[in-house]
């Protein structure tokens, strides 16, 4: 890994995690040298760390600094509100500084160790929304010591961060499973620099290319990994994508789910977290009805599993900022192309949450969840997506409206306008841990072995079936709608659909 030269470092907060950071750049010099610590902690002020000036308070010095091209700031302070790294981003910006960079949140500083390799460029992600939640990685990761770990989907964005915390957690063995080649061999080459780094710990990086529809071969993996615990984080997500596509959908997420949960069961993995999403309460999408499913489906599992030392639990978050595929990468691009940045409809809002927080939270259900039980992560209050915009395009150093256009476009097939995040019956409850929150499980209204018989029917080719029932996109769709009638709300007939 090829990095460039930097004049000067200064690096913003002078606590453990700054110390750690001024150590590491020292131990490798050929990047550059740290000019000072930056603080507003009156007992640090005019003081020297190893050598090292700490200025203060930050605010009041940035402005006083002559920043060339080649100088970096590195805002080191882990527990920081997203107002404050704003209000240093902002003034760093002020003072000309090009690259800025930031350490991911407390949550995922582990043991008081961190390491300039986990530094990354700010984005609008750290200073827009709530300030996330602090996690001790460390206590909650316990229950992975030692034990073997499987994340379906581990090229994705949930995926492969949920990879990045599970570097601290001690486990024996993390499988990296998807059918993406490149975003599997991508994760697993980022673990790999950050372990020599010193990143976490020596865990074995095993990356699996597969596909989880294919039933023997699921059964085949689960069987010969021997894995602990599953993260099942793999399915199709792009809701308008979907929509076109809606017997793909179905076939990989409904199947591939019920292919993994069926091998988990017979060959004893001892805790299953299913991803699941807002969308899938009382859906009016393809996506939504196909993660509504594999609700369903967890459920059952852990139902057959009765009161064995399986857990089987979902965890249902709504969106998250930054995602591949998601609007921040697409805002960021057509604010680079100049605009315009397109919104479906200026009342269109959503919850949202950081991909990092998420995880973290997740993780930590891993740990705490009951089998058979249903669990929902506190989103705060929703956002409107027009705003989320105009935050975006003010990040950019530009001003919406003048700068950068707002195109409203309506909204697409399978979309609406806001997301609930839980039905009333499931009437959500505090824990003790913050953000998680359970929710009363809702027993299945259909009989669910003769609609999987049906979808399967249409999924996949069989001499036994009916030939115009194979990938038969409407006979699906009215299949779901017997089952959901939400689906009628929202959707048309799509001749090309497949």
């Amino acid at each position: 890994m090829i990095k460039k030269q930097v004049s000067h470092f200064y690096i913003i907060g002078a606590g453990f995690a700054g110390q750690m950071i001024a150590g590491d750049i020292r131990r490798k010099k050929i990047f550059g040298s740290v000019a000072a610590f930056l603080d507003d902690d009156k007992s640090l002020i005019g003081k020297d760390i190893d050598g090292i000036p700490v200025l203060g308070p930050i605010e009041d010095v940035i402005h006083l600094l002559k920043s060339t091209d080649s100088d970096e700031a590195v805002i080191a302070i882990p527990s920081a509100k997203v107002e404050k790294i704003k209000a240093i981003y902002e003034s760093l910006k002020k003072n000309g500084f090009k690259h800025i960079k930031i350490l991911p949140s407390i949550s995922q500083v582990v043991n008081g160790t961190a390491h300039l390799i986990q530094a990354r460029e700010i984005d609008p992600l750290d200073i827009l929304g709530r300030t996330p939640v602090t996690i001790s990685l460390k206590e909650s990761l316990s229950y992975l010591r030692g034990k073997r770990v499987l994340i379906t989907g581990a090229g994705g964005s949930i995926g492969s961060e949920l990879a990045r915390q599970l570097l601290s957690g001690g486990a024996e063995r993390l499988y990296l499973f998807g059918h993406g080649e490149n975003s599997i061999y991508q994760i697993n080459r980022e673990l790999k620099v950050l372990q020599q780094e010193g990143v976490g710990e020596k865990a074995t990086i095993v990356p699996i290319i597969g596909d989880m529809k294919d039933r023997e071969y699921v059964r085949y993996i689960i069987s010969h990994t021997k894995c602990d615990v599953i993260f099942h984080c793999a399915a199709y997500k792009h809701v308008p994508l979907m929509e076109e596509n809606p017997v793909a959908v179905i076939e990989n997420n409904v199947f591939g789910t019920k292919n993994l949960l069926d091998a988990a069961i017979e060959f004893g993995v001892k805790k299953f977290v299913l991803i699941s999403t807002d969308k899938a309460v009382s859906p009016v999408s393809i996506y939504g009805a196909s993660k509504y499913l594999c609700e369903k489906l967890l459920l059952d599992a852990a139902e057959k599993t009765g009161k064995t030392e399986q857990d089987f639990m979902f965890v249902r978050f709504g969106n998250v900022l930054g995602s591949r595929g998601s609007i921040l990468p697409l805002f960021m691009e057509q604010i680079k192309n100049g605009g315009p940045v397109t919104v479906t409809d200026p009342r269109m809002e959503r919850f949202f949450m950081t991909i990092p927080e998420a995880c973290s939270l997740v993780l930590q259900t891993g740990g705490v969840g009951k089998n058979g039980f249903s669990y929902l992560l506190d989103m705060g209050e929703p956002v409107k997506i027009k705003d989320l915009a105009e935050h975006i395009i003010e990040f950019s150093g530009l001003e919406s409206g003048k700068d950068i256009e707002i195109l409203y476009t309506g909204v697409r097939k399978g979309e609406r306008l806001t997301e609930p995040l839980w039905l009333k019956e499931e009437n959500p409850q505090p824990t003790e841990y913050p953000k998680i929150l359970k929710l009363q499980s809702i027993p299945v209204k259909f009989n669910l072995s003769e609609l999987l018989h049906n979808l399967e029917e249409i999924c996949f080719s069989s001499p036994s079936v009916d030939s115009s029932k194979y990938r038969n996109a409407l006979l699906l769709k009215e299949t779901l709608q017997n089952v959901i009638p939400e689906l009628r709300e929202n959707q048309s007939e799509i001749p090309d659909a497949f």
